[in-house]
């Protein structure tokens, strides 16, 4: 018997350990654009599912956005069905006319599809195949922007993503593991020349900025920003729970919240509170910003009868006294 290829056997374990914390009914979707990552992913699925009792699917979304996608999808679904995979689907998305630039209208088209796709199979999760290399690159933009410590914790294991877990088993896997596998597996992955585009800043980050990086300061940056972005989703996580606590305690019995029990918190709790409080208002997440935030933190620190805060969603709230309120329309 052959040797197992050690990056093979790697990501066969991450998909093993990802199986078996999934609720036991329902297949499971792997998310396949054909590329390394997500074609490797599958080849694992495809593999260890059968053998942990569980049934394994796959999804590619074409979004038509090249020429011969529509190829390349039928193409993947080919090799998912000989693989045994089952069931394999491939899902068309309209990516035009969606807000946002390019790379954000079609990972909002892309996980409407997924979400979609799963719902139609009673699917128990899906699979994507974003590595610690994507990990490090969304640490790397996250700085950039001047992000706080949610953007720092990276893309986390596991999310809710319209009701079904969005699992990342291969956080911990390299990328140059995923193609090793590819090679060993003899599978040829598909190149997407979107990733090679110096218009997209992860592009930018993955072909120029992360190499020059790992040039100056060794091939360890890579593994260590994925490392931060861990240390800093488990801090997150206790900041959270506080902030959760704390936004009980400081709702008014006569609506809002008490500004009195918000100047009582420590800044970091009390701009998670506000936070959450503000998306429960209505105020679309992608776009409340730490300006939004500290407008509304400055009624309650630093208020001195200013008129409202403005949030995204054309909501408005201000302070009555000792209280902050979501303004009437």
């Amino acid at each position: 018997m052959a040797a197992i290829s050690p990056s093979v056997a790697a990501i066969r374990v991450a998909v093993r350990r990802a199986l078996a914390e999934l609720p036991a009914d329902g297949p499971v979707l792997v998310a396949c654009s054909g590329g390394a990552d997500s074609l490797a992913l599958a080849a694992a699925a495809a593999f260890v599912a059968p053998r942990s009792g569980r049934v394994a699917g796959l999804v590619t979304v074409d979004h038509g956005l090249q020429t011969g996608s529509a190829e390349r999808a039928e193409a993947v679904a080919r090799w998912a069905e000989q693989a045994g995979l089952s069931p394999v689907e491939v899902v068309r998305v309209e990516v035009a006319g969606r807000p946002g630039g390019p790379e954000a209208a079609a990972r909002e088209a892309r996980y409407q599809a997924l979400v979609e796709a799963a719902g139609r199979h009673g699917a128990a999760a899906l699979l994507t195949g974003h590595t610690r290399d994507d990990q490090a690159e969304t640490v790397l933009l996250a700085l950039a922007r001047g992000a706080g410590p949610r953007g720092l914790a990276g893309m986390p294991v596991t999310r809710d993503l319209g009701g079904v877990p969005l699992v990342r088993p291969l956080l911990e896997i390299s990328r140059e593991q995923t193609r090793a596998a590819c090679a060993a597996l003899r599978l040829t992955p598909w190149q997407d020349p979107h990733n090679l585009d110096p218009a997209y800043a992860r592009s930018r980050v993955r072909a120029q900025l992360l190499p020059a990086l790992v040039r100056t300061l060794g091939p360890g940056v890579v593994d260590n920003l994925a490392r931060t972005a861990r240390l800093v989703a488990a801090d997150n996580a206790v900041l959270d729970e506080l902030a959760e606590d704390a936004l009980l305690a400081a709702r008014h019995p006569d609506g809002g919240l008490a500004t009195k029990s918000l100047a009582d918190l420590a800044g970091a709790v009390r701009g998670r509170v506000l936070r959450v409080w503000a998306h429960e208002l209505g105020s679309p997440p992608a776009a409340l910003s730490h300006r939004h935030i500290a407008a509304l933190d400055a009624l309650v620190t630093a208020w001195r009868g200013q008129g409202a805060a403005y949030l995204p969603g054309g909501l408005r709230v201000v302070r009555q006294a000792d209280r902050l309120l979501p303004a009437p329309d």
